[in-house]
């Protein structure tokens, strides 16, 4: 593993305007020094830039004025100054600048009023380090440890990185944008949530734990998502038999940054591994899902099928149009026949095209009645090549 080598992203740039979110450390405005190297670049992480800016708006449009009409503009972190939008829209109108708009959090931007440019440009997404961009340096036991964020990725001392990024989120990203009121109180929630990763979301548990109201811990899931931490993934409610759950599931997008608000730094023992796989898989399937990540729109949704009644589960439940793949995850080297039950059970439901199983072993398999088992690598693979 090379801590000062720069990995290539699978992000391709939209030919017009775009908004590029992430979470914070995921590698924007790397790439976009990369992807755009001769563009006018504005960081309002520069105090003085973003102060000057803050006490008159119409700054940033007489420095648009000098550049001329067609080129590239970077502005990183855009979220702190939502207002600057009405100046990037009229230059966009006015002189066909093409405008790259880096992001942590589309929190403010969703505001009431603010002008989000009416598809004048679009929305792209960029996560943590894929395998695939990792190429050989990618190692699934340090992945599902310390996460794959570029910033804890490349450092010496990740432990010590993944302590200092909780609290530069908590400083930067939720203080300083003041998106709550009461920062205490948003601290204690985040290692409450951390343990429901992979989990049935219960709101009012979860509120009892962390010691806040029900309504504020439903805000501050919204900022998890607002802020790319964490997303929901909402249960298939198909027209079987049996009623299926309403309540979605919670998971971090990354591993090492869920188990850091947790303070756990340890290799994960055998039980957490596997709500951490789980959960990494699931952050593939958003990811490469994602328009833009050079293997173009995969599925029009994913979901998580589990009945109320008889206790079986599929993990993941992928939609193309009326067909579906379902794929389950154990953390497991050698599989048992009741880790195929979700499966097996599942396969009544009307569009299945394909059932698959990931887990640690070494080589695939077919079982009898269809379902592929498949180890993580050969998962990679056919993740890539677009065949799940």
């Amino acid at each position: 593993m090379n801590a000062n080598r720069s990995y290539p992203r699978l992000l391709k740039p939209p030919k017009q305007s775009f908004f590029l979110f992430g979470m914070r450390g995921a590698g924007k405005s790397t790439w976009a020094r990369e992807a755009f190297p001769d563009a006018h670049r504005f960081d309002l992480l520069d105090e003085g830039l973003f102060q000057s800016y803050l006490r008159d708006p119409r700054l940033f449009g007489r420095e648009l004025l000098r550049i001329p009409a067609g080129q590239t503009v970077v502005v990183d972190e855009v979220q702190r100054l939502p207002a600057l939008l009405n100046e990037v829209h009229r230059f966009i109108e006015s002189r066909r600048l093409r405008f790259i708009l880096l992001g942590s959090s589309a929190r403010k931007l969703k505001q009431a009023g603010t002008n989000l440019l009416a598809g004048r440009a679009l929305r792209r997404v960029m996560f943590p380090l894929l395998p695939q961009e990792l190429g050989a340096d990618f190692d699934l036991p340090e992945v599902l440890r310390f996460g794959s964020l570029p910033i804890i990725w490349q450092s010496p001392a990740k432990e010590e990185s993944l302590e200092a990024y909780v609290q530069l989120y908590l400083k930067q990203e939720i203080q300083a944008e003041a998106l709550v009121r009461n920062l205490p109180g948003f601290a204690r929630f985040l290692p409450v949530a951390a343990l429901f990763h992979g989990q049935v979301l219960s709101v009012a548990a979860l509120a009892r734990d962390a010691g806040v109201a029900r309504t504020t811990v439903s805000g501050y899931l919204d900022i998890l998502a607002d802020t790319h931490l964490a997303w929901l993934l909402p249960a298939y409610e198909g027209r079987l038999r049996v009623k299926e759950r309403k309540h979605p599931k919670l998971y971090w997008v990354d591993p090492g940054v869920m188990r850091a608000v947790k303070r756990e730094f340890h290799p994960p023992g055998e039980l957490e591994r596997g709500a951490l796989l789980e959960g990494w898989v699931g952050a593939l399937l958003n990811a490469y899902g994602e328009p833009g990540c050079g293997l173009g729109l995969r599925h029009d949704g994913v979901f998580y099928w589990a009945p109320v009644e008889g206790g079986t589960e599929v993990d993941f439940l992928l939609q193309r149009s009326k067909e579906f793949t379902a794929i389950e995850v154990k953390a497991k080297e050698t599989l048992a026949s009741r880790d195929l039950n979700g499966l097996k059970a599942i396969a009544e439901l009307n569009g299945i095209r394909r059932r698959v199983i990931v887990f640690l072993g070494e080589r695939p398999f077919r079982t009898e009645d269809g379902i592929d088992a498949l180890p993580v690598e050969e998962f990679l693979r056919e993740l890539a090549e677009n065949r799940i």
